[in-house]
């Protein structure tokens, strides 16, 4: 994204949009063969993470609203790539858990989404792509 001499530079909420778009059509393209929708691997992938997690924890990390991931969650149940539990801790608490076919749905993605990832970090040296991570990660931590 070049600017015309004497334009004004592009606002970074511009910046990150057109990455974040161009990167999900990225992925969303190499998701497709595989029938997989891209809010259903970020669950897996949050999933991965960690042995479970809440509707609102896996909603922030899925970047969805309740509604939305409540339907996506239903599916993925129906399909038994996901389970729902009470919460041992508090059981008026439901925890979502990824079943062996989540898993298995997930470690056959993760690689060729790795490509992408490495694709898009492959254009800074090492040194700036930590520094984009950390950036990132700052600003999502602060949201």
């Amino acid at each position: 994204m070049t600017s015309r001499p004497g334009a004004e530079p592009l606002d970074l909420v511009h910046l990150i949009s057109g990455v974040n778009r161009r990167l999900e059509k990225a992925i969303e393209a190499r998701l497709k063969p595989a029938g997989v929708a891209i809010e259903r691997y970020r669950v897996l992938a949050a999933l991965n993470l960690t042995e479970s997690r809440t509707m609102g924890d896996l909603a922030a990390q899925v970047f969805v609203d309740l509604p939305t991931l409540t339907k996506i969650i239903d599916r993925m149940v129906a399909n038994g790539e996901v389970y729902r539990a009470p919460d041992p801790a508090d059981r008026r608490r439901v925890l979502i858990f990824s079943a062996d076919k989540g898993r298995q749905t997930f470690r056959s993605l993760r690689d060729l989404l790795k490509s992408e990832e490495n694709s898009l970090t492959g254009r800074l040296n090492p040194h700036e792509a930590d520094q984009l991570k950390a950036l990132l990660t700052a600003l999502l931590n602060q949201a």
